[in-house]
């Protein structure tokens, strides 16, 4: 996500009210991100602030159609479908998003994340072309896009797919998905020939969270990551996925596949930037983001990195494209609470650095660390049943399990109870009090002694 959301003067386009209008959303962005730092701030945010915004953004779009109505700007049918489809089917999704998750931090933050990188990119195109400027070189990539009622098939027979296949609640975000970074994902390439004897591309977009919920259900292991297994595996329900989506909608005119590739998230803007999608649309799966993209190809595309991956190249391809993506796997870090307000604090606070899993008792602990070993295991002291001490004894009288570091956590901050928790010697301790910041310092700090002292020598 952009942190910084900057505007600057010369993204004005020379229009006053609508450089204003620009200038304040950036405003009113930038603010609600700083505020989203701050888990207390949530709630205000994802009520008030974000009627706010929205209700800045619905002004601002009307006062830009009446001003292109009136200029007798040739592409205003496609600007309002743009900002249509931004209000109706992208906020919807992120408001929906933000109601099921209980207006979760995360949510918050990744609702500004979309809207920044949305109103960025749409600024920079469309609304410069309104007075006939780019910046940079940047043009709208829409202008050839297929009737909307086409769209909306394509979008009901992709959600029913996916529905079919996953058994997931699948709904819109976007028909005209720019490429915006959405997280860690995977980018699939298949390359086909048409009925017409020429060439269309698909790229598939995986969200990591959407490939380790669904494939890894469906294969019943428990991946930390994108790995070569879930790599493959998502090929060939990649394949399956399109049979299905060329059988339902033949209009597409796809009829074979002539070669597959992976791509980075940077090779894939450079892809996308040089070709005219016909379709571009992101979907929230519920378990993660889900990206189509059918794009008509350019002969300026570098092909160095457009490897056709077959059964005898695959297993290198792979591990290839894992180190030229750079994406590695976080450190794991297993909570264990019976407070459900604790655990879910925990993974706020450390899921943007570490892969958190969670588990209420001691027993709910042992079946995680038997499925996963985890880097590092923080366990409540004071727990129901079977205590934090008790929790320690089991994980250090299993060989597997020995050499976990743990470390308390506890509410109490008295110094005899702080001398029982010491007497047993864990890698560390972190009382329930102390400030967020400061329990995610001493959890780096801890993460990074334990990291160089079990380091090759």
């Amino acid at each position: 996500m952009n942190e910084k959301p900057e505007w600057r003067e010369r993204f004005n386009i020379g229009v006053d009210f609508i450089d204003k209008d620009h200038k304040q959303l950036f405003s009113i962005m930038k603010r609600l991100l700083n505020m989203s730092k701050d888990e207390n701030n949530k709630d205000w945010i994802s009520t008030e602030g974000i009627k706010y915004f929205k209700y800045h953004v619905t002004e601002h779009f009307a006062r830009e159609e009446e001003y292109m109505q009136s200029i007798g700007f040739e592409g205003y049918t496609l600007h309002k479908r743009l900002h249509d489809t931004f209000k109706n089917k992208t906020l919807a999704s992120l408001e929906l998003e933000l109601a099921e998750t209980n207006c979760s931090l995360d949510s918050v933050r990744h609702f500004l994340g979309v809207c920044i990188g949305w109103m960025t990119a749409h600024t920079l195109t469309e609304d410069c072309e309104i007075v006939g400027k780019t910046i940079g070189g940047r043009k709208s990539k829409w202008g050839n896009l297929p009737p909307e009622e086409v769209i909306n098939a394509l979008e009901h027979t992709i959600i029913k797919v996916l529905n079919g296949m996953f058994r997931l609640d699948t709904r819109i975000v976007s028909d005209q998905y720019g490429g915006e970074n959405f997280g860690t994902a995977l980018f699939y390439k298949l390359s086909y020939s048409t009925e017409r004897g020429t060439e269309h591309d698909v790229i598939l977009i995986y969200e990591e969270e959407f490939l380790i919920n669904t494939i890894g259900q469906m294969l019943e292991i428990r991946f930390n990551g994108i790995d070569d297994l879930i790599i493959n595996a998502a090929r060939y329900i990649s394949i399956q996925f399109m049979e299905t989506i060329i059988s339902a909608f033949p209009t597409l005119g796809l009829v074979g596949l002539e070669k597959e590739s992976l791509l980075t998230y940077d090779q894939f803007l450079n892809f996308f930037d040089m070709q005219t999608p016909e379709y571009s649309l992101l979907f929230n799966t519920g378990d993660g983001y889900f990206g189509f993209c059918m794009l008509v190809p350019s002969k300026d595309v570098d092909e160095d990195f457009d490897i056709t991956i077959s059964a005898e190249n695959a297993t290198r391809e792979i591990k290839h494209y894992l180190e030229k993506a750079h994406i590695e796997k976080k450190p794991q870090i297993l909570v264990v609470d019976d407070s459900d307000t604790v655990q879910h604090g925990m993974k706020m606070l450390l899921s943007g650095d570490y892969d958190v899993v969670l588990a209420g008792s001691a027993a709910s602990a042992l079946k995680c660390i038997g499925r996963h070993k985890p880097d590092m295991i923080i366990l409540d002291y004071d727990m129901p049943i079977c205590d934090g001490r008790q929790a320690l004894e089991m994980i250090r009288s299993d060989e597997e399990m020995a050499d976990i570091p743990v470390v308390f956590l506890t509410g109490r901050g008295d110094k005899e109870s702080v001398s029982k928790v010491r007497d047993l010697k864990p890698a560390g301790y972190l009382l329930k009090t102390m400030k967020n910041e400061d329990i995610k310092m001493t959890i780096d700090g801890l993460y990074e002694k334990i990291k160089k002292d079990n380091a090759p020598a």
